[in-house]
């Protein structure tokens, strides 16, 4: 009989973590292999997310089982992954497991093995050491390229490169608030971004479109980020912060040159949102699954174009409210000499997948990819969208030991 009382998972998950910080990437892998096999656990894989969000990829490894990608719409792992849950299938050789690698709230991928049989002992284990795999794969990724390898299904441009390198993890959850993002073509995107910081109880979000294609587009949407940032971190009002980014882009790249904006305070723990836009597409506040209204208010110039000192828009959340933040290339595809898709199509699919899915990062996924082939497959501009999700309430009982 194997012992996996709360001493021996204490015991298995503290080698791990005593080596954690000197282990080379390579060595990750035997090393999680090594740590299922001593719960009984074998055919150990650890599938990361594509970056066009399609599938879940295996990593190469060694002791690790690479098989086939498996899509994240239609599998067992993909389940695992959008809804953050473990997911068992029994099978005539045992029971497979799917355990969604969370690093606090962002999931990285999944890990799967096989159990002869599963006990809730065996769940309690492998959940920790699940989180503890996605800390190491996330502290690693910095200074290795073995994962970003394993998760390019195409050759990826120079510009989406610096994109990619930009944003920070593209979903975030915490008890009060959840975000999730995605860009398009993921590939070959450009000039779109967003950013985003959770400080204390405001979560601070920015949208940002530059003007053009390849690398000017993303040398300018990395300046916006940048200015962005170090105005936020500044701990300045919105209207000071677009100030700054509009001086850092005119000075940068001249008149000629701009970025559309927007920049979004939420307190977390009242509901209180407060924007900016600067150029930019109006939001769609999302109440009870459907689309209520545009958050549309005064509108600036530009980031670049010396706009006038913008006026602040406000709404009160109600629990559960979304807000969808998306860049016009979502809405501006069109064949040349007919329509635009629009935003009443938009609409229209933003409240179709809302009945469908469950979770921010479900539901951008899924919208985007709907869009994508409404469109017909075209995405000649950049088509970015992003999500927020209010759920209010406190997170204290957190810091709290049991």
């Amino acid at each position: 009989m194997l012992d996996r009382s709360e001493g021996f998972g204490e015991r298995l998950l503290g080698v791990l973590l005593d080596r954690a910080h000197e282990m080379p990437p390579q060595l990750i892998a035997p090393l999680i292999a090594e740590e299922v096999a001593r719960v009984g656990g074998r055919d150990v894989s650890i599938l990361l997310q594509d970056y066009g969000q399609l599938v879940l990829v295996p990593l190469p490894g060694r002791r690790l089982m690479v098989g086939e990608p498996e899509p994240i719409s239609d599998s067992p792992a993909g389940r695992a992954f959008l809804h953050a849950t473990t997911v068992e299938v029994p099978g005539a050789d045992g029971v497979r497991m799917y355990l969604p690698l969370l690093d606090g709230s962002d999931q990285v991928g999944v890990m799967t093995l096989t159990l002869d049989s599963v006990d809730d002992d065996d769940r309690r284990l492998l959940r920790r050491l699940a989180g503890l795999v996605a800390d190491m794969l996330v502290t690693k990724h910095s200074y290795t390229d073995q994962f970003f390898r394993a998760r390019r299904r195409e050759p990826m441009s120079v510009a989406a490169e610096i994109q990619w390198s930009l944003l920070p993890p593209l979903a975030m959850s915490v008890p009060q608030v959840a975000v999730a993002g995605i860009l398009e073509p993921a590939y070959d995107v450009a000039g779109d971004s967003f950013d985003y910081a959770l400080n204390e109880d405001i979560l601070h979000v920015a949208m940002v479109d530059a003007m053009g294609h390849g690398l000017d587009a993303a040398t300018m949407a990395t300046v916006a980020v940048g200015a962005y940032r170090h105005a936020r971190r500044a701990d300045i009002g919105l209207s000071e912060i677009y100030a700054f980014m509009d001086r850092a882009i005119a000075e940068q790249f001249g008149p000629d040159h701009f970025v559309t904006a927007q920049m979004m305070r939420l307190n977390i723990v009242t509901g209180h949102l407060q924007w900016v836009n600067a150029g930019h597409p109006a939001p769609l506040l999302i109440r009870d699954h459907q689309v209520v209204r545009q958050l549309g208010g005064p509108t600036t110039l530009p980031v670049g174009f010396g706009g006038e000192e913008p006026r602040i828009s406000a709404q009160m959340l109600r629990r559960g409210d979304r807000v969808l933040c998306f860049t016009d290339g979502l809405i501006e595809e069109h064949e040349a000499g007919e329509e635009q898709f629009g935003e009443e199509q938009l609409i229209h699919w933003v409240n179709r997948v809302e009945r469908t899915e469950k979770g921010v990062r479900a539901v951008v996924r899924s919208l985007s990819h709907a869009l994508k082939q409404q469109r017909g497959g075209r995405t000649t501009d950049d088509a970015t969208l992003f999500l927020i999700e209010w759920r209010g309430g406190a997170a204290e009982h957190l810091a709290l030991l049991e």
